[in-house]
């Protein structure tokens, strides 16, 4: 499963690790996901969504118990 946010399609990017002494390696930042059930056409789903996306309400979290019939 990929490493990326279904609402906004974040993906992790690559940077470099300095230390003090300026030794530089390659690095991964990866977004925060999170697996949360969503409100989907009066359902629910899971969704893996990333925090920026569920702090800026883009997604809405289904009540407990909302999937099933």
């Amino acid at each position: 499963m990929a490493k990326q946010c279904e609402v906004c399609g974040k993906v992790p990017v690559v940077g470099r690790k300095v230390s003090h002494a300026h030794n530089v390696s390659a690095r991964r930042f990866e977004p925060n996901l999170q697996r949360i059930k969503v409100a989907v056409n009066g359902g629910a789903k899971h969704m893996r969504v990333c925090t920026r996306c569920i702090r800026s309400q883009k997604v809405v979290k289904a009540a407990p118990g909302a999937s099933r019939a």
